[in-house]
């Protein structure tokens, strides 16, 4: 095992030293002072405050923050706004997400919603066609695919509430990373490549991300959004108004309805973040806070925590045979609740008490063999007592008070719907693909749904994201997060394990091979570098395994007597943890 992780260490290395070489013309000084900080070798520690996001210029943006005296909110507001500009893959203004906030003078936490809701005009068969099948590029790449954004509402509300310095103040950095323009990373570059034939359909976001003769941006560029930047100023002026009112408001309807979607300016007038109470558990001692519904992913890390707290895990070994084994069936049974009992509290019953108690996860581990695998067509959504995208992106902030923030938002798939409203420089998201377009017919993740996640009007579409807090005796301990879609609940399962039960230091921790399972399809999704010996005894148990991509970007803050320590997911390389 330690030559495994040696390997794996040493790829990783290697990829990201390759990575951060940039072509012609080089890079402004403080820009590429900023990115040559990217390391994956040792955890980064500080005394007195650290931020650890997926783009190293959005980072320094939020150590800047906190340097001047603003709280861990008031640096996660002037992230969130900055990767909008630099990681437009997945950073955003037209999409949304979940924010947890820890008030260390109050000892509380905050369960903050900004997500998507579907428009007034959303109707349950909006996808299907006349004999009832799934049109999938409706809910994907079309003017229905979009939900009314959240974002701004949800970073305005967090501001307003437990922030101290002034939305000017915050959205200045983004303001002119848009208007003057950035360095393009080789990260930005490919993902832009990548993208081309999506984003090249609409003329809109063409003309943005793309050079006049239809080229792409090369890294060490300077990449200018001037609409982008108008619009983040109208925030700035007006707060909320300027995103949900006025101008940016009729250009976004405008856009969807000629797209053939249904957002409307009265949609944005009447959208609400909200605030809720944290999904919380306890696990070996330690406190557990996630997000609640309509994220999935509170919900069954503490389910599947539960689960796992039955078995000597440290003693088995990290990632052996045995462990995996029963991760993968903690995983199987959670991932089969999601599918029938979870969706938007405010339109379904959610028994979330029923789904965290204890006592339930005793009777689905009586299920559990730990010698042979499940198969999933056996498994149903358990019995209850009566009484959820692979470009998200996450990132973690601590603060000298212990203030903390672990903030997940997305538009879904990357760079959303690929529609870009015309004139504002904004990206829409295609949120609406999460809800269940068919009750049982897996979405672009393969995640099945059912009548709880169902299409109505005004509702809020089913999610994995799962910004997520351990506390040790009252106190933030860990920080974590993971965009990866339907992978974020069981990637971020994994960073919580492997610091607590296998005493790993967080870039241990991030650095890790990781596995997936969510109950359909049934196999095991497991990355390079996993021990083949290890693979041969888990085939033996009758699970299939796939040999697939890196999945995650965790971003993740612990701290502890000697102070604050970051890590970045090494695999992004734009990632970059830092504080002062």
């Amino acid at each position: 095992m330690p030559l495994i992780k040696s390997v794996f260490f040493i790829f990783f290395a290697s990829f990201l030293l390759a990575s951060i070489s940039y072509a012609t013309p080089p890079p402004e000084p403080k820009q590429q002072a900023i990115y040559s900080q990217m390391s994956i070798h040792h955890p980064v520690w500080a005394e007195h405050g650290m931020v650890s996001t997926q783009e190293a210029l959005a980072t320094q943006i939020g150590v800047d923050i906190l340097k001047q005296g603003g709280n861990a909110v008031d640096a996660a507001v002037a992230v969130g706004y900055a990767l909008a500009v630099t990681l437009p893959r997945a950073g955003n203004l037209g999409g949304g997400g979940f924010m947890l906030v820890y008030l260390a003078k109050e000892q509380r936490a905050i369960a903050i919603d900004y997500r998507e809701k579907a428009p007034a005009k959303a109707t349950r068969d909006m996808y299907l066609d006349k004999n009832g099948h799934v049109q999938k590029q409706l809910s994907r790449s079309h003017g229905l695919a979009v939900g009314t954004p959240g974002t701004v509402m949800g970073l305005e509300l967090a501001r307003k509430r437990y922030g101290s310095l002034s939305r000017n103040v915050l959205l200045a950095p983004a303001i002119k990373l848009a208007a003057s323009g950035f360095i393009v990373s080789p990260d930005l570059a490919n993902s832009l490549n990548r993208a081309k034939p999506r984003l090249s359909q609409w003329p809109s976001s063409k003309k943005i991300f793309y050079k006049e003769d239809g080229s792409s941006y090369q890294a060490g560029e300077l990449f200018i959004q001037k609409d982008l930047s108008r619009s983040l100023k109208r925030i700035a002026e007006q707060g909320s108004d300027g995103f949900y009112q006025g101008l940016t408001a009729s250009q976004i309807e405008k856009s969807v309805k000629q797209a053939g979607g249904f957002v409307s300016q009265k949609d944005l007038k009447n959208y609400q973040a909200i605030e809720r109470l944290p999904i919380q558990g306890n696990y070996r001692g330690y406190q557990v806070i996630s997000m609640p519904p309509p994220s999935s992913g509170g919900v069954h890390i503490v389910q599947m925590l539960n689960m796992l707290e039955k078995y000597p895990l440290a003693k088995m070994g990290h990632n052996s045979a045995e462990s995996i084994h029963l991760m993968v069936e903690s995983m199987r049974r959670a991932y089969a609740d999601r599918s029938l009992y979870l969706g938007d509290s405010d339109f379904v019953n959610v028994p979330v008490m029923a789904l965290t108690d204890k006592k339930y996860a005793q009777y689905l581990i009586k299920g559990i063999d730990p010698n042979k695998a499940s198969l999933s067509k056996n498994i149903s959504p358990g019995k209850l007592q009566p009484y959820e995208s692979n470009e998200t992106t996450h990132f973690s902030i601590m603060d000298k008070w212990g203030n903390a923030v672990s903030n997940t938002y997305t538009l879904n798939f990357s760079y959303g719907s690929g529609l870009v409203a015309q004139g504002t420089g904004i990206l829409l998201n295609n949120e609406m693909d999460d809800f269940s377009a068919k009750p049982g017919e897996p979405n672009g993740y393969g995640l099945i749904g059912g009548e709880a996640n169902s299409i109505e009007a005004n509702k809020r579409p089913l999610s994995s994201m799962s910004p997520t807090m351990i506390l040790k005796n009252n106190r933030p301990y860990l920080i974590t997060g993971t965009p990866g879609g339907s992978r974020i609940i069981s990637t971020t399962l994994q960073i919580i394990l492997n610091v607590l039960d296998y005493k790993m230091n967080i870039a241990e921790a991030s650095a890790a091979v990781r596995i997936h399972h969510q109950w359909l399809p049934d196999y095991i999704r497991v990355e390079k570098g996993l021990n083949k010996d290890t693979i041969k005894l888990l085939k033996e148990k009758g699970h299939k395994v796939k040999v697939q991509s890196v999945m995650g970007s965790t971003q993740t803050i612990m701290k502890n007597d000697k102070g604050l320590y970051g890590a970045s997911d090494p695999r992004k390389p734009s990632a970059l943890s830092k504080g002062y």
